[in-house]
């Protein structure tokens, strides 16, 4: 563990440690009941993209400048945050050349922060990640061929405006994860 960025990671292993410490829930749709306000500004409004910005090359790695919406860099990096990159894990499993963003302003201590993250997942290892979510008591939803897990909102530290805090999303080939569900929308990698 780094300790550049103790609050960062504190604030990020006290949610998982929550999260994983949430009694095991049936699969249901959406959560059973709203958390409270989050105590963390809600995700960067974006609108559009500027007109000069380019997608990446063809091939490219992912990075946490690119994951995410070029909007959405812009308006993180206006407000003097800047991106640490991290292994890409999902509770004890771990995400071959994925990676996790963490967005703040890490030259001072603070609880805001943004947390961003895409990876390539195989179907035996979405598998196996889903199956240690569900153990863990996160909540199932499918949404086409999508499938979400979102941490049990009863502990969630910040919420969106429906009510889901963090929140991985399972495609075909990839997973993505944001810390509210909504922000997913923001990670726009198409690998």
């Amino acid at each position: 563990m780094r300790t550049r960025y103790p609050l960062a990671v504190g604030v990020l292993l006290t949610a998982l440690a929550l999260a994983s410490c949430a009694p095991a829930a049936a699969p249901q749709s959406s959560p059973t009941a709203p958390a409270a306000a989050p105590s963390t500004p809600p995700p960067a409004t974006v609108t559009s993209a500027p007109e000069d910005e380019t997608a990446p090359e063809p091939g490219a790695a992912p990075t946490c400048d690119t994951i995410i919406s070029p909007g959405t860099v812009d308006a993180l990096k206006s407000q003097g945050w800047t991106s640490m990159q991290e292994e890409f894990r999902i509770g004890e499993t771990v995400v071959d050349d994925g990676l996790m963003c963490m967005w703040a302003d890490f030259s001072t201590a603070s609880d805001h922060g943004q947390m961003y993250a895409w990876g390539p997942i195989s179907e035996a290892t979405a598998d196996t990640a889903m199956a240690g979510l569900q153990r863990d008591g996160w909540l199932l939803s499918q949404d086409g061929d999508r499938t979400y897990f979102t941490e049990d909102p009863a502990y969630a530290i910040a919420t969106d405006a429906d009510g889901f805090g963090m929140t991985y999303e399972f495609g075909d080939g990839w997973v993505k994860f944001a810390d509210t569900k909504q922000g997913l929308l923001l990670i726009e990698w198409q690998g």
